[in-house]
């Protein structure tokens, strides 16, 4: 892996390099705070930026004093971050921004959907992003809501159900929901993961009821599976020998398989995936600094540099070369046919018409089922 993985990235790998199945269980490594919290947060509008993002999207020098793009971007626009809140979860970030607004918010579809709805987002004007056209148009056409575009392309992943070849044969994405030493990720998104075992679902975010009462079904058919909030869950159990199957992205199968573990990923007809965006806040006095900002993670340095970080690819090709090389050739960034097995969550998942009517509600139904089948 890159020289600048995460901190956390590099416990992990010496945490599975030196479990065994009967060995102690380690103390919990906590995640790095990558950014130290700038001065305190002045009045909107005077040249400052509050913003709000995912640990590793915008690093401080915090963990690495090697490792700083939001420096060099006050440096270079002289923009000063005000107010530089990240958080680990998208439910942390869900409450971060009901807590407060902000000039900019990075956002995964459920979110950015959520914002658009309350009104706490604005649209973005393309014109005043430089280096727009740079991101793959996919990715574009996916932060437009009614012919307005409400996201920059940043950072996207796609899943894989990684196995360990010493324990099972690999087998179909049935086989692994049929496991009872699998572990899954815990979001209602999860819930189209499953859909994608019914040969019948085509796009696993636009489900009828019907479709979706089989997806929930198969998820309820082994009560004592987990739910990962905390990646580093899943790296323990395939260390201690949990685990048959595990949710994750291609990041983890490599970190797995570089700490020495025969960890290989189920062959799948298609995979879910999900892009986070940057997003312009509402009623911002002045935009000209915030504008400043959605052209710096536009760009490809900044986007090279939190996609090694963080281990995902960016939505500027530009940006694979030295140290995002990798992440962009274990997501297939630029391999179109690849992409095209790729089912994006959309904003927001379940805002369709399907065959059987419209599609099931996400915010009313799919997190429902999702609660009542974890709790």
């Amino acid at each position: 892996m890159d020289r600048r993985i995460p901190a956390m990235a590099l416990a992990m790998t010496a945490l599975v390099a030196s479990m065994g199945a009967a060995g102690p269980t380690p103390k919990k490594t906590p995640s790095p705070s990558p950014t130290p919290t700038p001065s305190a947060s002045p009045t909107q509008g005077d040249g400052t930026l509050q913003i709000l993002t995912y640990r590793g999207y915008a690093e401080y020098g915090g963990t690495s004093p090697r490792v700083n793009w939001v420096g060099d971007f006050e440096k270079t626009t002289g923009c000063r971050i005000a107010r530089l809140d990240t958080v680990q979860t998208a439910d942390d970030m869900a409450r971060a921004v009901a807590a407060r607004p902000y000039d900019v918010v990075s956002a995964g579809p459920v979110l950015a959907a959520a914002m658009i709805k309350a009104k706490q987002v604005q649209p973005i004007d393309p014109a005043k992003v430089t280096g727009y056209d740079d991101l793959t148009k996919r990715f574009r056409d996916m932060t437009k809501v009614s012919g307005k575009v409400y996201g920059v392309p940043y950072l996207w992943g796609f899943h894989e159900f990684l196995y360990d070849s010493t324990r099972v044969k690999g087998g179909d994405l049935k086989k692994v929901f049929e496991s009872d030493h699998v572990s899954l990720k815990d979001s209602p998104l999860t819930i189209a993961d499953a859909a994608l075992t019914d040969s019948s679902v085509d796009d696993p975010f636009e489900l009828t009821e019907s479709q979706l009462d089989r997806a929930v079904a198969l998820l309820g058919e082994h009560k004592d599976r987990t739910y990962w909030k905390n990646p580093l869950d899943l790296v323990k159990g395939f260390a201690t020998g949990s685990l048959d199957y595990a949710q994750a992205t291609p990041y983890y199968r490599l970190l797995l398989q570089k700490a020495g573990k025969p960890i290989k990923a189920v062959t799948t007809r298609k995979t879910t995936g999900w892009l986070d965006s940057w997003m312009l806040g509402a009623n911002i006095p002045n935009t000209d600094c915030a504008y400043r900002w959605l052209s710096w993670m536009a760009a490809a340095p900044a986007q090279r540099d939190a996609a090694a970080w963080v281990g995902l690819a960016p939505a500027n090709l530009k940006a694979c070369k030295g140290r995002a090389k990798q992440m962009c050739e274990a997501y297939g960034a630029d391999k179109s046919k690849w992409l095209e097995r790729v089912a994006f969550a959309v904003r927001p998942p379940g805002d369709c018409e399907g065959s059987e009517g419209e599609c099931t509600d996400y915010d009313l139904t799919w997190t429902k089922r999702w609660g009542a089948l974890v709790s």
